[in-house]
């Protein structure tokens, strides 16, 4: 039999078509352009003589053969990510701790299952969430008493490194009966009326205020804060103000009716996240699998996301 044109890079393609649905996604997912995946599986549809799956199907409806690679997949790629590990945790030796600091602190059930994921790799890590409302999540990390904070932007003036996340849609929440229902999006002007509900955190940690209000000069009639994430939509739905959210965040109640939302802006207010660590963080060994498994765990969950 001749030799094997296989790569572990080509199995990571063919799960990652699998686990995302789309040629598009998966090329975001492996941080690829699309012709370059179209190449590989092209490469080895040739290689094969037979297509791996139905190219016009959604979500891809694998052939045999592509059943069969995917099935090799499931079976080695878990098995050269434990060796990988198991080589890291060799080389660097002992355990250690990951304390995660996160800046929007009431807000983080996206992270569960990254942390699911990332604690039955690494054992030996112990994880932690730091609570409470830190106002400089940075300085955490300066003083040694967290080991990642998730921000919301990067500062070049702070002696950290960041790993990009995910960029997302920050929406307006309206109660069903508002009168800013009848308007296709929202801008600054429109909440110069209203309450804004947020979370009680400094005015350049919301993204509705550093990107929108405040370059137009606008201060909406009232200020409301709330620590609970259910709190504020429930006090949106009762018609006591307005609120902006990340949209993967209130999907749930949104297909419920719970609220209605409109887009901040005729092109959409965008936000991002990022994982900060200092230089000797990075260079754990774990560090990076951490990154990597929040990414991809975010990627095929979150609705509406792009990777960064």
């Amino acid at each position: 039999m001749s030799q094997s044109i296989l790569e572990i890079r080509h199995l990571r393609t063919l799960a990652a078509l699998r686990d995302t649905g789309s040629l598009v996604r998966a090329a975001q997912l492996l941080n690829l352009t699309q012709s370059a995946l179209s190449h590989q599986i092209k490469l080895l549809e040739d290689r094969y003589g037979t297509p791996l799956f139905e190219r016009k199907s959604v979500p891809p409806q694998f052939s045999g053969t592509g059943l069969r690679l995917l099935q090799l997949a499931d079976a080695a790629l878990p098995m050269v990510e434990e060796a990988e590990r198991d080589v890291a945790r060799l080389a660097a030796g002992g355990a250690g701790q990951l304390r995660i600091v996160v800046e929007c602190h009431t807000c983080f059930d996206w992270l569960m299952p990254a942390m699911d994921a990332f604690r039955s790799r690494w054992p030996e890590i112990e994880l932690d969430i730091v609570s409470g409302f830190h106002p400089d999540p940075i300085a955490l990390l300066l003083q040694n008493r967290a080991e990642v904070a998730i921000v919301s932007e990067q500062d070049p003036a702070e002696a950290v490194d960041y790993h990009p996340l995910f960029q997302f849609e920050i929406v307006a929440l309206l109660a069903n009966d508002h009168a800013l229902v009848s308007k296709t999006h929202l801008t600054a002007r429109h909440f110069a009326d209203q309450t804004l509900i947020t979370y009680p955190v400094p005015d350049d940690m919301l993204d509705i205020v550093r990107q929108v209000l405040a370059p137009a000069g606008v201060q909406p009639a009232q200020r409301r804060t709330t620590e609970l994430t259910v709190a504020m939509l429930q006090l949106v739905a009762s018609g006591r103000g307005v609120a902006t959210l990340p949209l993967w965040a209130v999907q749930g109640y949104l297909d419920r009716g719970y609220v209605t939302a409109r887009r901040v802006g005729a092109k959409g207010l965008t936000g991002e996240l990022h994982m900060a660590c200092t230089a000797a963080t990075s260079a754990r060994p774990w560090l990076a699998d951490f990154v990597q498994i929040t990414r991809e765990s975010c990627f095929v969950s979150l609705p509406g996301i792009a990777l960064l």
